[in-house]
Parts: structure tokens; sequence; C-alpha cells
């Protein structure tokens, strides 16, 4: 596997999983991270002295340009992105300087180098909603929020590279993801602190939103197996199967943790909030033969163990939310 793999956001939640499975199967990886608030090398302890790291903006092209010319990679996965719902509704124009323009400016400076793949991680929320069955590849783009609008952005801007340069990319949209390292304004975070801390849990409405969750080592998993042996010109959707209303995760979070469910605080609804996401991945399955291992009740709970043995990294995030969730949470 001694391909040079340069991975934007590695040291982000899910761009980090993926780092250390690709460095743990020979990849010489450098990767690329800003470090905003959700990024932290904490996460990448375990390969720590195996990779080449650059704390950089992909919006800044004269230092992403210096960085290519250093690392010459083959291939780029990235994973760098603005991806909080909540904070986009909040101001939207890091969103899009990020997810859009940081993304223009990765595909210029890969295609002048002549990358061997580009893999770019999207998400299911560009397809907007879905009250029944599911989303496939081929359904239109409908996003909702200024995150989900930025991403589909994203997504018609790699496209158009295809076609017009014959760019060798892939798209990749994954479904709502969970697991240990998670930064704490995340759903499953979110309640598992809280229900740690005995302090109400916001559930959006009544909580009949419906996600669909993918174990974040399955999600880095699936987008390897792309990154070998997917087809470029390609979108793989990459989700679960496993689908639960946000009131019943609550519910589950807290009978696993045994607290009572006088904890849930119903609150005022996210605007626009999506009723229920679901993927179709028979094309992941069938085409590359890739399965999820975690169910979810295991994952769950791998999850929640993770949260009570790092409880001191759980806290140092969470301290800096306080003044956040006084603004989301209402």
């Amino acid at each position: 596997m001694n391909k040079r793999l340069l991975i934007t956001g590695g040291a982000s939640f899910i761009g980090s999983e993926f780092s250390r499975q690709s460095i743990k199967l020979g990849y010489k990886v450098a990767i690329v991270d800003k470090l905003t608030y959700a990024g932290d090398l904490a996460r990448l302890t375990e390969v720590k002295g195996k990779f080449k790291f650059y704390r950089q903006d992909i919006c800044n092209a004269k230092a992403i340009d210096k960085i290519f010319k250093e690392e010459k990679p083959e291939q780029v996965v990235h994973f760098a992105a603005e991806s909080h719902v909540d904070r986009s509704i909040l101001g939207s124009d890091e969103f899009i300087r990020t997810n859009i323009c940081g993304t223009q400016i990765l595909l210029d400076t890969s295609k002048n180098f002549g990358v061997d793949k580009f893999i770019h991680i999207s998400t299911d929320e560009v397809y907007g909603d879905i009250e029944k069955g599911r989303f496939y590849e081929t359904t239109p783009l409908n996003p909702s929020s200024p995150y989900s609008a930025s991403k589909a952005a994203a997504d018609l801007l790699v496209k158009s590279y295809m076609r017009t340069f014959k760019f060798p990319a892939l798209i990749v949209r994954p479904s709502n993801n969970y697991g240990p390292w998670q930064y704490p304004e995340k759903f499953i975070p979110v309640i598992i602190y809280k229900a740690f801390k005995n302090e109400k849990i916001p559930v959006y409405a009544k909580g009949q939103n419906v996600r669909e969750w993918l174990h974040v080592s399955d999600c880095a998993n699936a987008v390897l197996n792309i990154l070998e042996k997917g087809k470029i010109g390609q979108a793989y959707n990459v989700g679960s199967g496993v689908e639960r209303k946000n009131i019943d995760v609550v519910k589950e979070i807290l009978y696993i943790l045994k607290k009572s469910e006088n904890l849930i605080n119903f609150v005022q609804d996210r605007p626009g909030h999506d009723l229920r996401y679901r993927l179709d991945s028979g094309k992941l399955r069938k085409e590359l033969g890739w399965q999820p291992q975690y169910d979810f009740d295991r994952g769950l709970r791998q999850t929640i163990d993770w949260y009570k043995n790092n409880y001191a990294w759980l806290e140092k995030k969470a301290a800096h939310l306080r003044h956040y969730w006084e603004k989301v949470y209402r």
C-alpha cells in the first residue's frame, strides 16, 4: 500500500479514524488540518510519528500548492469541512468558504499535480429528507440547511471537474456517524455528556426525526474500500441500514447508563429540520463487497464506554460549549 496519500481534515472525528486505518495499512500519509475547534491531534496519538502533519487552511492556495510540491501525493482523500448544521444556521460564512472554496482549491491543485484519485467526502444530507423509501446515488440533490447546501455545491463542483477535465474523482456520501472521539456538539456525545452530568438533555421538538447511524470505524473502512476499489467518476452511499428515531436513541443511552428519562428536555425545533434520512448502500455492498461490522447496540455501548474512559477529554471539550448550547437549545 505504499501510495502517497494526502488526507485533509485528518485530525477530525471521521478523518482521524480514516487516518489511523490507512496508516496501519501502510499508506505513506500526509495530513492537512487547520485544527479548528473540532480538530484535535490527540485523535492521532495512536499513530504518532507515522505521518507528516501540516497545520494549514485548505483555503490558502499558496500553502496547499507548497504542500503538494513537498509531498507529491498520488491520492487525495478530502474530509476537511465545516460540518455542523446548527452552526451553519447561526452563520454560514465559514461553511461557504471552507466547503466550497476550499474544495475548489484542492481540486485545482490536485488537477495541476496529476493525482491518480481524489475522494470527496460528502454527506447524506445533500439529498434533503425522505418520508419513505431510500436515497440512491442518482437521487437529485435537495439540501435543506446552509451546511448541506455547501456540501451539495461541493459535490456539483467535483462532478463538473470530472466531466470538464476528466478529473479522477469519486464522491462518498455517508450517513450519520457516531463513535469514539466525536466532538460533543453532535447528537450522541451531547446526550452522553449531559447524562453523565445529570443535566437536562435537549431534544428537538418531540424527537421524531429519524437518522441512519453508522459507526465511524465502518465509515472509514468503507472509504478505504472506495479508495482501493471504487470506480472513478462514481458516487457511493455509505449507510448501515440501521434507523432510529432521535428520542429512541436518547432513551437507549439513558437505559444503558441507568439514568431517568426525566432528564429529557424537549426544546424548540431546529429551523428546516430534516425529518428522515435513509440511504440505499447496495451499490457499495454489491460492487465492492463492503459490509458494516458494528451493529448499533454494540457500537453505542462501545462509544459510551469510550467516553467513560476518556471523560477528561470530553469534559475539556464540553467546557467550551456552554455558551453555544444556550444559543442553540431554547
